[in-house]
């Protein structure tokens, strides 16, 4: 197992590592990907490139470091950006503590969580599977899930560090595959498979660059993927920052409702105050209904 080097990724503080180690570690699947006491690790692919990166978080210093395969050499403008999108490394927590400081809430929950940043998916279409698989189901059984997709149809990569050994399916697999047994409903079966299909013909692209809001429309056109289903993609998956999945019940439960929540359509226009940081909001709010 050779890597060919080490890149330094800066931030703007405040940023926390630990939000981050609590993300991943409710959603790991093991084989793709590895968790450790302050660093994360799994396996990559961008078109026809594969392998595998590390993200190390020291605990000193504004910066992360991000070590990789040597077949990333080919791909690592892009793997550097992806990255960084993932760990939210290029947002201004000034600007967005400053959008939030007439809100009495939110600027209470900023001033006890400082760093609270955006986790997002390094790759879209793995997030709009988990998000599609995590359709009424826990955070815990969507991983299992998904975990055993990984381990049915995801092809096995070799030289990487312990731990990593799967790549996650291709489209094209899941659209092919025989899902007998996977553990959920036909119904969602088909959903998934319809949607791996769409993008496995090339029907279906996943992008934000005609906006957030295009791209939801084209999602909550498919059979089975509704509005919930369509922002939280849009949100996990690009780290759009004014996505706002208004249904989630995290959201609508969170404490700053009171005992009673709130309804979604409320929260909806509650949230106008928000944009252009919506997606933060979230975050904030979901921080403070899990207590992580």
């Amino acid at each position: 197992m050779t890597s060919n080097q080490t890149l330094t990724l800066p931030y703007q503080a405040p940023w926390d590592w630990q939000q981050f180690h609590g993300h991943f570690r409710l959603r790991a699947i093991a084989g793709q990907e590895c968790l450790g006491e302050r660093d994360y690790c799994r396996s990559f692919r961008l078109g026809e490139i594969t392998g595998w990166f590390r993200v190390t978080a020291p605990s000193d210093g504004h910066a992360l470091t991000l070590e990789h395969s040597t077949s990333a050499i080919a791909c690592q403008p892009l793997l550097v950006q992806r990255v960084r999108r993932m760990f939210d490394l290029d947002a201004d927590p000034a600007l967005i503590a400053a959008h939030f400081a007439a809100d009495q809430h939110l600027a209470a929950m900023l001033a006890r969580n400082p760093g609270l940043r955006l986790p997002t998916a390094f790759d879209a279409f793995e997030q709009a599977v988990r998000a599609i698989v995590g359709q009424q189901v826990t955070v815990k059984a969507a991983v299992t899930i998904t975990g055993r997709l990984v381990d049915r149809l995801g092809e096995p990569l070799a030289d990487a560090p312990a731990g990593i050994d799967r790549l996650f399916p291709t489209p094209e697999a899941l659209a092919a595959a025989n899902l007998d047994g996977i553990g959920m409903p036909g119904k969602r079966v088909q959903t998934l498979q319809h949607f791996a299909a769409q993008i496995a013909s090339g029907a279906l692209r996943l992008g934000i660059d005609q906006g957030a809001s295009e791209l939801i429309e084209r999602l909550c056109a498919l059979p089975g993927i509704g509005p919930w289903t369509a922002e939280y993609i849009a949100l996990r998956a690009f780290g759009d920052a004014d996505a706002f999945p208004a249904s989630d019940l995290g959201l609508l439960k969170a404490p700053i409702w009171g005992s009673t929540g709130i309804t979604a359509r409320q929260l909806q226009l509650h949230a106008e105050a928000w944009r252009p940081w919506r997606a933060y909001a979230a975050a904030h709010l979901w921080h403070n209904y899990s207590g992580g």
